[in-house]
């Protein structure tokens, strides 16, 4: 059968990928060690599970509007004005399938052919390619190890032109770990505001997950000028990958034409877990603060054992459950254990399973080709069984011979 154009050029997850092959590995029993999944280790908190047991129970297995429930989309409203200063109502409130599936319905509905997205680099790996479904070209600016993988307020007025449609700000960042001050942001608010046709997506998934000085700011708030969609999730924040919620906070012209295409896609999220996401968002959040902390402590441990091995280059992780380290000096020209030429981050880890049977994600596909990502949203023990092995595996290269 042929297929059609749009998903012939479609690039699949690497994040997706390594993950189903360390799966698969352990499966058959190889002792893998993987650092490869972007998703808690710890269990949905006991009273959002009781929620939507109890929803079940009452029969709540019905069609529900296609937006959420009242009773949600509130929720929604309630914390993104109580806890971020921004004033919402349901009205301006999307309940959708996951934090990804809000993004692609946001493309969906503001992007034409010929509208080109501004995305800085590193960026997660599903920005450009929906995007490219609906049409737009990509245009990506840059932001190197040596500043913290962040863009500045010059390169993003460089950046801009008559075709530039959306900008994506992810902060704190898949796959960097590191976040902006707000200042910074702020910085890059003003000049957004000076480019009235230029929509930002503010991609605040992790915003709970932040380790460092600077506190959390929703980029909503920053100047009324700029036209702001911001999308977050339950999954990350309150261990809940699984369950597939995700929302977006705009305002109501757009969530209405998002609701539109919802409407032909998919309805309603699953009916009985609406009651959830008040109960997560009203509920005692002792359970996300601990697991704050677990992540704290696991990222200042991976990063302190990181920026010990020779010729790697690793930010500090501020924010979510990454680091997204630059391993150029320290491997590309080395010869790994079979003799081959490691000249490429995918190449490394590709070769990293093979001989020390640790699972990384290649940075390529996230816009950082002399990088690789690490998750630590794993136990202590295994980030140093893991960590273990890399220093094991990279004092076996050999410098290759020029000739």
């Amino acid at each position: 059968m042929d297929l059609s154009a749009r998903v012939r050029a479609l690039k699949p997850s690497s994040t997706l990928a390594v993950t189903a092959r360390a799966k698969a590995l352990k499966a058959a029993g190889v002792d893998v060690i993987s650092f490869g999944a972007g998703e808690p280790d710890f269990d949905t908190p006991a009273h959002i599970k009781a929620a939507a047991i109890q929803a079940l129970e009452q029969g709540k297995t019905k069609y529900e509007p296609c937006a959420g429930t009242p009773e949600a989309r509130q929720a929604v409203a309630r914390y993104m004005t109580t806890r971020h200063g921004l004033p919402s109502g349901p009205e301006n409130v999307l309940i959708s399938c996951g934090g990804k599936h809000a993004l692609y319905l946001a493309f969906m509905a503001v992007i034409d052919p010929g509208d080109e997205l501004l995305l800085p680099a590193p960026y997660w790996v599903s920005y450009p390619e929906q995007a490219r479904l609906a049409g737009a070209t990509v245009r990506e600016i840059p932001a190197g190890v040596e500043n913290d993988f962040k863009i500045t307020p010059e390169q993003l007025e460089q950046a801009i032109t008559p075709q530039s449609r959306v900008l994506v700000i992810n902060s704190p960042s898949n796959p960097t770990g590191t976040m902006y001050s707000p200042a910074e942001l702020k910085a890059l608010a003003d000049v957004v505001a000076r480019h009235p046709s230029l929509i930002v997506f503010a991609d605040d998934i992790y915003e709970r997950l932040v380790y460092g000085e600077d506190p959390f700011v929703s980029f909503a708030t920053l100047n009324p000028a700029v036209q702001t969609v911001t999308f977050n999730c339950l999954s990350k924040s309150y261990a809940m990958t699984g369950w597939r919620i995700g929302f977006t906070v705009a305002e109501p012209g757009l969530i209405k034409a998002m609701d539109g295409l919802q409407g032909q896609m998919t309805s309603n999220i699953t009916s009985f877990c609406y009651p959830a996401v008040a109960a997560a968002l009203d509920g005692p959040q002792d359970e996300v603060e601990k697991m704050r902390q677990a992540f704290a402590q696991r990222g200042a441990h991976i990063h302190r054992r990181l920026s010990s091995l020779a010729g790697i280059r690793c930010p500090r992780p501020t924010g979510a459950f990454y680091v997204f380290p630059d391993i150029s000096e320290a491997v590309f020209g080395k010869l790994d254990p079979k003799g081959r030429l490691l000249d490429s981050a995918a190449a490394f880890a590709e070769s990293l399973l093979e001989h020390a049977q640790v699972a990384v994600v290649p940075g390529e596909d996230f816009g950082g080709p002399d990088q690789i990502r690490l998750s630590f949203a794993t136990s202590l023990e295994q980030i140093d069984a893991g960590l273990d092995r890399l220093e094991g595996y990279l004092a076996s290269l050999k410098q290759a011979v020029s000739r």
